[in-house]
């Protein structure tokens, strides 16, 4: 084996241990939460005892609403498990992962993108995405992208990848009885605690901002934040693409999909839409629920236990939610409708995604960009002439606060400096609103954050025109 086979060779063992390392430390993030949940009942007890006795006796309704906690946490933790279970890990889960992190940020420039389709059958044949957070030491990397969008032209896994910490740390599993005192099946090898992580408690709060948003977007409950921001998007697609064939349907894409709700809500409409999304926690968790719910509310969930501030009632608190609140396998999705995971830039950057969309809608997306005008660039290189970009969300600039990390990007800019960028880059504003929403906000809660979002539909300019013009 010559020395450059042999390079070739150790950077493949590294990438796949970060990988491995990666996807770990996700799964952990989603096996530590009854843990997390138990800590934060604790304290509340802790304190409860502290009272004086007059107190304690004023609030002696609380030692049984920590009790009904403990129970939610493990109905949420049951869902979780059965979650992960049907989750197929796109590589060896037991892999020696020892690395240091020299290693880390010598291959910080690679990286591999794993995506998938789902049949009209509902069935989701691969999915995998890579995710960035704030708190990873190590920085994202590049995606080998497969055809057609980052969806795999033979239909196999190749790899997944995300920024990784060094811990080493098992966890026990959660809870795996289910509110009629069921107990899961047995677990695939890889769900073994040896090969789990201990995980900051800021991954932890990435599960249960999971659980949030699958009210938003599977839960009837979420019914009104859909119809304040899908239902607008919808109504626009029909209007512009009145006459649509099924035999040549038009293609939509969404980048930000999240659980996948708009994207398949879209598809159920008559068009080719493909989803696209970043976070792992998020694809693992729309995954389930596109593929493998049974009937309409098979799960229930307790979205709303985690804080207990704002609450008019206790019962408020501790309510259940009903997922998903339609059958996705039966909703009338058109052929072709796909979900592609890993970053917006990397995956449609690619030459083979230039002029392939009829439409892109971005729903609260935008501003999730280190890049917002790159962002800008892209949709108008991935849409035809006379292509429809319509977008709905605030500017919100996700990087914006990111102190004390230097070589973080972020490029905040104002509504009319976005608008500026896209009549540059061929863009013409053809319809344009403010719409009031909420983001997986606590219908009862007494704090709603509300938002005034741009809704707009752009229309690429045909090239010569373009050019007239410029």
């Amino acid at each position: 084996m010559s020395s450059i086979e042999e390079e070739e060779l150790r950077r493949r063992k590294l990438e796949e241990a970060l990988e491995v390392k990666s996807l770990r430390r996700i799964i952990s993030a989603y096996l530590n939460y009854p843990e997390a949940a138990e800590e934060d009942i604790r304290r509340y007890e802790r304190c409860f005892r502290r009272l004086p006795l007059a107190h304690k006796a004023l609030l002696s309704h609380l030692p049984l609403k920590f009790q009904k906690l403990r129970w939610s946490v493990s109905q949420n933790s049951y869902f979780i498990f059965e979650m992960l279970k049907a989750f197929d890990p796109p590589l060896d889960m037991s892999a020696d992962i020892h690395i240091s992190e020299d290693q880390v940020m010598e291959n910080s420039s690679d990286n591999h993108l794993l995506s998938g389709s789902i049949g009209t059958d509902g069935s989701l044949k691969q999915e995998t995405v890579s995710e960035k957070t704030k708190e990873e030491k190590t920085e994202s990397l590049n995606n080998n992208v497969g055809c057609s969008g980052g969806i795999n032209c033979n239909g196999e896994i190749d790899a997944v990848n995300n920024g990784c910490e060094d811990v080493n740390n098992s966890l026990p599993l959660p809870s795996t009885h289910d509110c009629h005192g069921h107990v899961s099946s047995s677990s695939p090898d890889w769900l073994d605690p040896s090969l789990q992580f201990h995980v900051p408690l800021v991954d932890v709060d990435k599960v249960r901002c999971i659980i949030r948003n699958i009210v938003r977007d599977w839960a009837a409950e979420g019914q009104q934040e859909r119809d304040e921001c899908y239902t607008p998007i919808l109504k626009e697609l029909e209007r512009l693409f009145p006459h649509r064939s099924r035999n040549s349907p038009p293609a939509c894409l969404v980048p930000g999909a999240g659980l996948g709700r708009l994207a398949l809500e879209i598809s159920c409409l008559g068009f080719i839409s493909q989803g696209n999304e970043f976070s792992y926690y998020m694809m693992i968790c729309s995954s389930f629920i596109l593929n493998h719910a049974q009937i309409a509310e098979e799960w229930t969930i307790y979205p709303w236990i985690h804080s207990n501030c704002n609450s008019l009632s206790d019962d408020d608190q501790l309510r259940p939610v009903s997922i998903p609140d339609i059958h996705p396998a039966s909703a009338g999705i058109t052929e072709g409708f796909s979900m592609c995971g890993g970053d917006f830039v990397e995956v449609y950057n690619d030459p083979s995604q230039v002029g392939v969309w009829d439409a892109v809608v971005t729903c609260f997306f935008i501003d999730t960009a280190h890049n917002i005008v790159e962002y800008i660039e892209i949709i108008s290189r991935v849409l035809k002439d006379g292509g429809v970009w319509i977008n709905l969300g605030p500017l919100l600039y996700h990087f914006a606060d990111m102190y004390n990390q230097e070589d973080e990007m972020s490029i905040e800019l104002s509504l009319e400096d976005v608008k500026r960028v896209a009549c540059h880059f061929g863009f013409e504003m053809e319809k344009e609103s403010t719409i009031a929403t909420t983001y997986t906000t606590n219908a009862r809660s007494m704090m709603q954050n509300r938002y005034y979002a741009a809704f707009w539909t752009m229309r690429k300019k045909p090239l010569p025109q373009r050019e007239n013009r410029s």
